[in-house]
Parts: structure tokens; sequence; C-alpha cells
């Protein structure tokens, strides 16, 4: 076997009921939801465990509540004793891999992401903002497509390269439209706008980043003990004061998922393990390389999957 990656899914993943077969039947797994409850002092593992999904979704909610799970799951996998040679984590999932690369606190993360939602949220008024997913259409054309818009007066970038074929653009309502039809003028073949409260990674977010960087300065970061792939540059960090740049950069900056899956591709990685909810991110890294082996681990199942393998 080459090396393996733990990655770790983003805002959009959510649902209702993730992680709660696991917490009901290991208490080790359960101390991470009753630690998120103390750190945020809400029923947040009430909102995960029961509902309702539109208070899931919710940015300030889901974003602490997709760590919760994904860190808590990771502390039922620690009896396999599997060590990743490199973590990584899409948007809000790269906070849970710098919680797993040991280089922030678990309550420091869930803290620090309590308060990105809530800066996320207020950075741009509802309805202002807009996010639509480009199928079918290769960066160089879409990008510049996003920068004549955007030259007209209309801001709109592109906010997540997933994969081939798959990219997000973000910015003002009229400015993802007017790409969005201009994108189906140059060939894509679907676009599809996203149920999303902000146009999060793109230059709009600018001012929740300033009040981001003054957050994270003041919590406890150490170097990480396992390089982190960072979404900016797509490339594997470890340093503290470098990881807290690149994070204040990632909320305006592009998503560059495909990319940081090459990269760990280059490094040797031929194993990623997708821990926390859904399977968005096996999915994308199997579009990148199709021959690498992906597990999701999510429930009791999964985990015995991944334990066959691994024991």
């Amino acid at each position: 076997m080459g090396k393996i990656a733990f990655i770790f899914p983003g805002q959009g993943s959510q649902v209702v009921g993730m992680g709660k077969q696991l917490a009901d039947e290991h208490s080790q797994v359960k101390a991470y939801f009753d630690r998120a409850d103390e750190v945020l002092t809400d029923d947040l593992s009430n909102v995960i465990f029961n509902g309702p999904q539109e208070t899931l979704t919710k940015t300030v909610n889901a974003q602490p509540a997709l760590l919760t799970t994904s860190i808590a799951i990771l502390e039922r996998m620690k009896e396999l004793s599997i060590q990743p040679d490199y973590v990584a984590g899409h948007s809000l999932g790269e906070y849970t891999a710098l919680v797993a690369g040991g280089a922030l606190s678990f309550e420091d993360g869930v803290y620090a992401v309590r308060q990105r939602g809530l800066f996320m949220e207020e950075a741009v008024p509802s309805g202002k903002g807009a996010m639509s997913a480009i199928l079918g259409l290769d960066r160089e054309p879409l990008k510049a497509i996003t920068d004549k818009v955007t030259e007209e007066g209309h801001s709109v970038q592109l906010a997540n390269l997933n994969c081939p074929g798959q990219i997000v653009i973000s910015g003002t309502k009229e400015g993802v439209q007017v790409a969005g039809e201009r994108a189906k003028e140059a060939g894509a073949k679907r676009v599809i706008p996203l149920e999303v409260s902000g146009p999060f990674h793109s230059s709009l977010m600018k001012p929740a980043s300033e009040q981001l960087h003054s957050v994270l300065q003041k919590l406890d970061w150490k170097n990480a003990s396992v390089p982190v792939i960072a979404n900016v540059n797509a490339e594997p960090v470890q340093e503290k004061d470098e990881l807290i740049r690149l994070l204040v950069e990632q909320l305006y900056s592009p998503v560059l998922w495909e990319d940081s899956v090459q990269t760990m591709l280059d490094l040797g990685v031929d194993t990623f393990i997708e821990i926390g909810s859904g399977k968005v991110l096996s999915g994308l890294v199997k579009k990148v390389n199709r021959r690498v082996k992906t597990y999701s681990v999510q429930d009791e199942e999964s985990f015995q999957q991944l334990a066959a393998d691994f024991q």
C-alpha cells in the first residue's frame, strides 16, 4: 500500500442524524458532541441528531456540526491505528483537517468555525450574493468569462475547482447569473444555482476575512504534526503562521480541490479515507483518478468495512 490521506467534507454535506448511531453506541464518540455543546454554550448536538434540517443547514450551525461529527468519527477510528501521511478538507473541512493534524485543539476548532460562519453570514446582505455549479466547461474559458463579467461591473469569480468539469462560481447575484448564461453559450452542459446563504470564496468575503484573522490569531496554534494540503495553493503546509495566513485567504480565494487531490496523488497517496457525513469528496477524488482506493466512514457499517481492510 502507498500513502494514506484523511479527507474531511465541507458545508453542504450536513444531514440530520449524522454521527448519531456512533454516538449512541460509543461514549468516546458522544463526548465530542457534548464538548461542542459546552464550547458553544448551546444545544448543537440536538440540532445535529434531531434537526430540523433548515436549522442545521444555517452556516453558523452547519460548520461546527460538520467539524464535530468528523472529529467524533475520527475518535472511533483510533482503535485501527491508521496514521495518515496527509490530511485535507474542502473549505470548512480544512479546519477539521487542522484539528486532525494536531495544529488546533478540537475546542478551538469548533469555536473558530462558529465565528467563521457568523462572519460569512454577516459579510453580504441576504439575497445579494449567489453561487452556481458549472458543469462541463474547463477552468480557463470559465475564468475568462468571470473576469470579463467582473470588468463589466458585476463581481464574480471561480470559487470551487472540484474536479474535471465541475467548477462553482461565486459573486453578486447579477454577476453569477450573467456568467452562468455566458458559460452555457460557451458550451457548459449545465448551470445549477446552489442553495447557499452567501457568495463564499469570492472577493465579497474580504470583510469577513479581516474579522476571522483577529479570531484566529488569538487561538493556541501548533505546527501541524501531519502535513495539511491547503485549499488556497494545493501545497502541503505544517508551519502555524502559514496555516493561519492561508485560512484567512481561503475565505475569499478559490478552493483548489482538484489540484489538492492531484498534489496528494503526486506525493504517493493511493488511499483516501473520507471521514464524516456523506461521500461527496470520495466521488470527486474518483473523478480525478479512478484507480485510487477510497473509503467513506460515517457510521458503524462503513467503519467495519474500513476495519476489515486495515486490521
